[in-house]
């Protein structure tokens, strides 16, 4: 099962997720305390109207009430008996008003109150033909009871407004303006720089793959031109570098073959056969084995186009012109498997492989195997193998699995190398491993 990756990879994905969660950090930081503001405001609103009728009853003890002044506080020589719900955090927040108008209070009780208040006798029968059972509207007051001296109490009541609005729609209204606000111009630097980054690395890539690329568009920010600029004239460089080894590679070869053909020749006027064949195997060696070399001095720069090929078809072309030989070569049937490739380096490849599985193993056996999005060329053979401590050793230039150097068991070492170069300009990959039954087997791993 594929993992989900919540975390982007891409540079514009990265940073435009730390800035959106640097927003919501930030949001919530705000949102805290602006809920720890208003519960102070609220509590202060609740609380005020109690203290400050206490304070003006107390302030006015002793003087005869006036006529249009309501009695708004009681007093009282007793210890009150209060019902309703608590509410100490009004309590502490009372008894530091009154410390703050300097009015002294040896205790302070607070109770909320939520009753409908007194209906008369015509209201009760009318909800009762209504049908409301609720009791009419309902009201909530607090009830403060303040002890002013030792004994003494004095009572008093205020009403308290509805519950103050939630404002967490609003809040994330907010937040999501301010996403939009900032996120979208941050998006567009970063799909801006995130683009020519994106051509920067198509392009190293190909170049890595093939051994040339076009050079990438130089735009966007300051410091990815520069960047840009740098990789053009690296890859102009190292083109130029790669043509005069391709250059110096032809004429070498040129200069070598040149006099191979004069011993050919000069072999041919040899009078003992024996001796003219035997001259005539070691300048085929020396002919093939320039003709490895060139070939793995030239991987990655090929110059045959790909094209869409059968390649059951191509291992099947391969193992009848070993047969006709006379080789011991055999091939699996095998489904219709189609990939893009070069098919004249893939034949070379196949053929590395079926001669070594016919030096070393005996005979080969060929297979085409399709897996998830890649297609095996499987070569086995009935051999010894191949100790699982030099299977990356084998895969080097100019290593052999028997050492003596001698023509007549193995090549100059240069053909699973030269596979493993052909089939990395592929995409894809060359793996040995032993079977279980005894022999080696060797796959072209090519993407389909």
């Amino acid at each position: 099962m594929k993992r989900i990756r919540f975390w982007p990879q891409g540079l514009a994905g990265q940073i435009i997720m730390l800035v959106a969660i640097a927003l919501f950090v930030a949001q919530a930081i705000n949102f805290g305390l602006l809920l720890q503001e208003r519960n102070r405001l609220t509590l202060t609103a609740q609380t005020a109207p109690g203290v400050y009728r206490i304070a003006d009853a107390l302030d006015s003890r002793g003087e005869p009430p006036a006529a249009n002044r309501p009695q708004r506080a009681r007093f009282l020589d007793a210890m009150p008996v209060l019902d309703g719900d608590r509410r100490p955090e009004i309590e502490r927040r009372a008894r530091a008003m009154f410390a703050d108008i300097g009015l002294p209070v040896l205790s302070v009780q607070v109770f909320e109150q939520d009753r409908a208040p007194p209906l008369r006798r015509w209201e009760r029968v009318r909800m009762r033909a209504m049908g409301d059972q609720r009791g009419g509207p309902r009201s909530r007051r607090l009830v403060m009871a303040a002890e002013y001296e030792q004994g003494k109490w004095i009572v008093t009541q205020s009403r308290i407004g509805d519950r103050p609005a939630r404002y967490g729609g609003w809040l994330a209204w907010q937040t999501l303006i301010l996403y939009v606000i900032v996120l979208a111009p941050l998006l567009w630097v970063g799909r801006r720089l995130a683009r020519p980054l994106g051509q920067l690395t198509r392009s190293a890539q190909q170049f890595a793959r093939t051994g040339s690329a076009d050079a990438v568009e130089e735009r966007g920010p300051g410091d990815v031109r520069e960047l840009t600029t740098a990789f053009n004239a690296m890859r102009s460089r190292i083109v130029a570098m790669l043509d005069e080894k391709d250059r110096m590679l032809g004429a070498i070869g040129h200069d070598l073959r040149t006099p191979l053909a004069s011993l050919r020749v000069r072999a041919e006027s040899v009078e003992d056969e024996g001796e003219r064949a035997r001259m005539s195997e070691t300048i085929d060696e020396m002919n093939r084995m320039l003709e490895d070399i060139l070939s793995l001095a030239r991987a990655g720069r090929s110059t045959e186009a790909a094209q869409k090929v059968d390649l059951s078809a191509l291992a099947d072309a391969v193992v009848e012109d070993f047969i006709e030989l006379g080789s011991a070569v055999d091939m699996a049937e095998s489904a219709r498997a189609v990939a893009s490739v070069r098919p004249q380096q893939i034949r070379r490849a196949l053929r590395n492989l079926i001669e070594n599985a016919i030096v070393y193993g005996e005979r080969a056996h060929v297979s085409v195997v399709r897996e998830d999005g890649a297609i095996r060329l499987v070569v086995a053979d009935d051999g010894p193998g191949i100790a699982d401590d030099r299977m990356e050793e084998m895969i080097e230039p100019f290593t052999r699995m028997e050492g003596s150097r001698n023509r007549e068991t193995g090549g100059a070492g240069l053909g699973l190398a030269l596979v493993r170069a052909i089939i990395a300009e592929h995409g894809g990959a060359l793996r040995l491993a032993n079977r279980t039954g005894g022999g080696l087997e060797a796959s072209l791993v090519i993407p389909a």
